[in-house]
């Protein structure tokens, strides 16, 4: 087919075959972002997919950090965001300066730092961690003193179910889950009274404590495939829905009309194609970075 009669999508295919790439999706990508995608998920499941695969170029839908870690596990792979500029709130508020500052003031903590934030924020790191693995990561450190970076809704729900340990919390936050109000979830009890209630621990322990399950992305989709209840309240961004009306047909989800990650939304199936075709949006990383920052996420690995 001539370029020019090809579809958007029919340029991807084309793309993707001669590039030798694969495309990941984050579950808070619009649903046609998660159509195309080879495969669809949380950040680190992705990265971690991505770098057993022969693919040559890696298309990361999803937020700079992502890409980034994407680029720590598989150096030799190029890695694309089709969207540079959608960075992540609350990785931003935690700065590698920052962190190697606070590390000097608390020299007796270990630290504990969730997957979202930076390859050079990585670097300051003891070991990495993810809110689906976070409580087993702080379980199982020798140390009884953590210092848990950034979000501090995630570090202090963990800090509930490990009171044994000190645990030292970050001022961060997903500014969209901590946003999310026990008003807003009243209300959708409210129309939904029979729904089961899932949220994700980056939120506020108010929406934690009114929950039946607390848990990652992948988590609640799990935990859904299991429940024989047919309608749910999920507390967490919007984009999760399509995810989860895939994968359990038959079942109705009701989340928080606020809860829109707008850099999420700015992947688009052209920005796709484009960074396909030009190899734009390249993540480029130092390799002491990438080496060090290895370190962390590979003891994370081995933990969980």
């Amino acid at each position: 087919m001539h370029p020019l009669m090809e579809t958007v999508t029919e340029r991807i295919v084309r793309l993707k075959k001669e590039r030798n790439a694969i495309i990941l999706a984050h579950n808070y990508t619009n649903p046609e972002i998660q159509d195309i995608a080879d495969f669809t998920g949380d950040s680190l499941g992705l990265s971690i997919q991505a770098s057993k695969t022969d693919a040559d170029v890696i298309v990361f839908c999803g937020v700079t950090f992502m890409g980034e870690t994407a680029k720590i596990l598989s150096p030799d792979k190029i890695v694309l965001l089709p969207r540079p500029d959608a960075v992540c709130d609350m990785a931003a508020m935690c700065s590698p300066e920052a962190l190697a500052q606070r590390r000097k003031e608390l020299p007796d903590h270990t630290v504990v730092g969730y997957v979202n934030t930076t390859g050079p924020t990585k670097t300051q790191m003891d070991v990495c961690c993810t809110s689906g693995n976070a409580l087993k990561v702080v379980r199982s450190l020798d140390s009884d003193k953590v210092l848990f970076v950034p979000d501090k809704n995630l570090g202090s729900y963990i800090a509930r179910l490990v009171p044994e340990k000190e645990i030292v919390l970050w001022n961060g936050c997903c500014p969209i889950h901590d946003s999310i109000t026990l008003e807003e979830v009243s209300e959708l009890k409210r129309r939904y009274p029979d729904a089961y209630c899932m949220a994700h621990p980056e939120c506020n322990e108010a929406i934690l404590s009114v929950m039946d399950f607390v848990g990652s992305t992948e988590a609640m989709l799990n935990h859904c495939k299991t429940m024989d209840n047919e309608e749910y309240i999920i507390v967490t961004e919007v984009g999760m829905k399509h995810r989860l009306e895939t994968s359990c047909p038959g079942k109705r989800f009701h989340f928080p009309e606020s809860a829109v990650c707008e850099p999420m939304k700015y992947i688009t199936l052209e920005s796709i194609a484009d960074c396909l075709e030009n190899l734009t949006g390249q993540i480029v990383l130092d390799d002491d970075i990438i080496r060090d920052a290895f370190l962390p996420v590979k003891r994370m690995i081995e933990i969980n």
